[in-house]
């Protein structure tokens, strides 16, 4: 037994000691007044099996159950007690030490333990009690998801899942949450009954006022069933429907008319931005149900092609279709009003897509691709998903789905809408390779074993939601908001880059590095494909990461595997390479390197500063060649400190006032927030990334 290293709490190595075990044994007998011979402990550690690399919580364990089998149940049950005590001593002094700390910190992303969000804004006492208990609901994720794997698959699977948890070859996304991940909800359910199939207490909208209100008390409702993001892509075709309603189906053609009798006399056009205004202001709200934070709401804009193959057999309640005239107007009202408001305050939600369908290397819809582009060259950020057929948009603002069927029924709601992800497991595809290499395995078939313990794990978490769903805890899904056959377990990936960086490829658009990303990632598919059935969809994606792409970075350094940056990236590229251009870039996010990620990845075009409308719809014409489907551009907003302006541009003054004293604006990941509310280790990535100058190439 003395040759043993044993594994301790905080995950470090120790040697064993026999005389631990044996002090405690003695202790244990004499807290009930009963004397321990040399020959009775003798023959309780004759039962105990210590191996390399044991646990002290194992350990403990077989000292229990060999107190029990020599008949000692009443120092048996003291052991118990007192290593019940011990546990609760030491949690109460690691949330004490947390608190501690936690109020130390510059910021509350920062101070997050486990899942560090810059949506965050403010640390308070809100957001300290929403930390405190999120390691005990990782434990209660962890017993849950293992009972239910060794149900299905045995003991030897559960514990292989903890030891790859542990040792960070896998990472299991929102843990410190029982809710499912996110949501494109369709408001049908809503729009016929009101709240109350989910709880609430609110009647069905009847006119644009109570549409409004009605809205955003129902997105809050959902969001906080949800741990990822909802998306409402139905939002402006509804709102559409009900000032068409109010004022006319023309309303739009008469936005200058006076509708208001009191004494300020508004248009149809500032009710309309009235209505904006409440709804947009209210759910950028920090919210109790959300650890302090804004609601992560997403909505989409459609050209013509796009909408009519989603939404052209949808019916209201009243027998009408959609007006594609109105919403088309509006879509475009509610782009610029957005842009505009965002030089007032820091705006964060919603996060926006433009979906655009493309054919023979350009978008159909020319008109709504020059709008696109103008919206764009104004300085506005929001994505852009191109697609050749109308997939079904996803509830992230990352996310595509290949869902073909785009039918809808007015009995169920927005079919071709009501997509999402119920759960992400991550690959740490760095450390995998890295540790097969390393250990002369074949790195493809050790990645191929990982890649199907993360298929029965999320198979496992599926059985547990279903069970939840029986138990009446996700009326989401039982009130039609929801589909839970259209709703994918995604196996996410991150530490791609660095993977191929060990192995000694270079990562441009080369065929070498292409055949890599094509191998790995086709073996995600090939196991998704195996697992797939009529009620389970598993799809692949490249993770923001805004989180895990740090701690990965941190743990595998820590285990002296190679990592060549601080944080692992989200894309196919190098944030911090200057020796890529702009096309490049869309190379590297078209078609044949994300032929296999079939939950998406979106290319973050970092540029040093706007580009004209001609240029942004050449880029547009650029995307549809290459086949990149999901992209948005970041320049980075300049926030003066001291006067409060906000500038689209990326300036080291404020032009207002003239203040160095200037903060920014840009994309942590997918949403946008000032780089002083991200984690410390992710402002220190923010600076390392490189932001591409306008290129001759785009300039015609």
């Amino acid at each position: 037994m003395k040759d043993f290293n044993i594994t301790k709490r905080d995950g470090s190595q120790d040697r064993f000691s026999l005389d631990k075990i044996m002090n405690a044994i003695i202790k244990a007998f004499q807290s009930v007044g009963q004397d321990a011979d040399l020959g009775a402990i003798s023959k309780i550690i004759s039962h105990l099996d210590i191996y390399e690399g044991i646990t002290v919580e194992d350990i403990q364990n077989q000292v229990e159950e060999a107190l029990m089998r020599e008949g000692f149940y009443k120092v048996a049950k003291s052991f118990m007690l007192y290593r019940q005590r011990h546990n609760e001593d030491r949690e109460t002094m690691d949330k004490l030490k947390f608190l501690t700390d936690y109020c130390k910190e510059a910021n509350a992303a920062t101070s997050s333990k486990y899942d560090a969000n810059a949506n965050v804004e403010h640390k308070n006492i809100a957001t300290l009690i929403g930390e405190l208990p999120k390691s005990s609901f990782i434990r209660l994720n962890r017993r849950l998801l293992t009972d239910r794997i060794k149900q299905m698959y045995g003991k030897e699977l559960a514990d292989e899942y903890i030891e790859k948890l542990n040792h960070h070859f896998i990472y299991k996304n929102d843990e410190t949450s029982l809710a499912n991940y996110c949501a494109s909800i369709t408001m049908y359910p809503w729009l016929i009954g009101g709240t109350s199939s989910i709880g609430g207490n609110s009647s069905k909208p009847t006119n644009l006022k109570s549409f409004c209100g009605g809205f955003v008390n129902m997105v809050f409702m959902v969001s906080s069933m949800l741990s990822g993001a909802c998306a409402t892509p139905e939002f402006l075709m509804y709102l559409n429907y009900f000032i068409g309603k109010e004022y006319g189906k023309d309303y739009w053609q008469n936005a200058d008319k006076v509708v208001d009798l009191s004494l300020k006399q508004r248009t149809i056009d500032k009710m309309i931005t009235d209505c904006f205004e409440q709804i947009v202001y209210s759910i950028n709200q920090p919210t109790g149900a959300r650890n302090y934070q804004a609601v992560f709401w997403n909505i989409a804009y459609y050209d013509k092609p796009y909408f009519e193959s989603l939404f052209g057999n949808f019916i209201f309640p009243d027998g009408s279709q959609p007006d594609w005239d109105g919403l088309s107007w509006l879509q475009k009202r509610f782009m610029k009003w957005f842009n505009k408001e965002r030089t007032k305050t820091v705006l964060t939600f919603p996060v926006e897509t433009m979906a655009l369908l493309s054919k023979d290397g350009d978008v159909i819809d020319k008109e709504w691709g020059d709008f696109t582009a103008e919206m764009y060259s104004e300085g506005h950020s929001f994505f852009t998903y191109m697609s050749d057929n109308a997939d079904s948009l996803s509830s992230c603002c990352r996310l595509r789905n290949e869902i073909q069927d785009n039918g809808f029924s007015y009995t169920l709601g927005a079919g071709g809408v009501s997509t999402g992800s119920k759960s992400v497991l991550t690959i740490n595809l760095n450390r995998c390779i890295q540790y097969a290499v390393k250990n002369n395995m074949d790195y493809m078939e050790f990645l191929g074993h990982i890649i199907d313990l993360c298929h029965k794990v999320q198979t496992a978490y599926n059985e547990n939601l279903k069970e939840l769903q029986k138990q009446g805890m996700l009326p989401l899904f039982d009130a039609g908001y929801i589909n839970m056959s259209r709703q994918y377990l995604t196996i996410g990936v991150n530490g791609l880059v660095e993977a191929a960086e060990f192995m000694g490829l270079k990562i441009n658009d080369n065929p070498d590095y292409l055949h890599f990303v094509q191998k790995v990632l086709g073996l995600v598919e090939k196991y998704n494909k195996q697992y797939r059935t009529k009620e389970l969809m598993f799809n692949c994606e490249m993770i923001p990461a805004e989180n895990v792409g740090v701690k990965h970075a941190k743990w595998d350094r820590e285990d002296g595997y190679f990592v060549p940056r601080d944080c692992y990236n989200s894309y196919f590229y190098i944030v911090e390479d200057d020796s890529l251009n702009i096309v490049d870039k869309f190379k590297l996010h078209g078609a044949p390197y994300i032929e296999h990620l079939t939950g998406g990845s979106a290319l973050h075009m970092n540029l040093e500063e706007h580009l004209s409308k001609p240029q942004y719809r050449q880029l547009l014409r650029v995307a549809a060649k290459e086949g990149c489907n999901y992209f948005t551009f970041n320049i980075p907003n300049t926030i003066c400190n001291d006067c409060g302006y906000i500038d689209k541009r990326y300036l080291k003054k404020c032009p207002h006032c003239g203040s160095e004293n200037v903060d920014y604006m840009t994309r942590i990941i997918g949403y946008l927030k000032r780089v002083s509310n991200f984690s410390e280790a992710r402002q220190q990535e923010a600076k390392r990334r490189y932001y591409a100058e306008v290129e001759k190439s785009i300039q015609d």
